[in-house]
């Protein structure tokens, strides 16, 4: 006799991704201060904001997963910030705000999307060269660190 079916038990809602607002500053800090040692101030996320920068949400029943930030101009677009939280990683939530930044890009004719990363965030880096960004130069000391300074990879993305 044929087994029944199992059900997979569904987690409720979808992951969605939304602009960010200056209400939503107060959440982004509690994600960004638990993740980076040297974490952005409320005053640079705002003035993200108020610059127009692309500033985006990644959320599930109207939870914060994450949040990234990207600037464009002059035919390129800038990766400033793309954070998951602890507990939300694992589940391709980088990788869903990565793909939506690239597409935006696309969408406003970019050519190029940069970004920096730590040559120690070995997550990041895979993420990125999966998508197929490369490595086109080092900003030395640019980062704050424990110890002093870490340098920055630079890498690039032709659109």
């Amino acid at each position: 006799m044929p087994q029944p079916a199992k059900r997979n038990k569904k987690k409720t809602g979808a992951y969605k991704i939304r602009r960010m607002t200056e209400a939503d500053v107060d959440a982004v800090m509690i994600i960004e201060r638990d993740v980076y040692p040297f974490p952005w101030t409320e005053g640079i996320f705002r003035d993200c904001l108020r610059v127009g920068y692309g500033c985006w949400l990644i959320e599930r029943e109207a939870e914060n997963h994450g949040y990234c930030v990207m600037m464009v101009g002059g035919g390129d677009a800038h990766v400033l910030n793309l954070c998951v939280k602890p507990e939300s990683r694992g589940q391709g939530l980088g990788r869903i705000m990565l793909a939506h930044m690239m597409d935006k890009a696309r969408h406003l004719a970019v050519e190029t999307l940069l970004l920096e990363v730590r040559p120690s965030n070995r997550t990041a880096i895979q993420l990125y060269h999966s998508v197929g960004f490369n490595e086109i130069g080092v900003r030395k000391d640019y980062y704050p660190a424990q110890n002093g300074r870490e340098d920055a990879l630079i890498l690039a993305l032709h659109l």
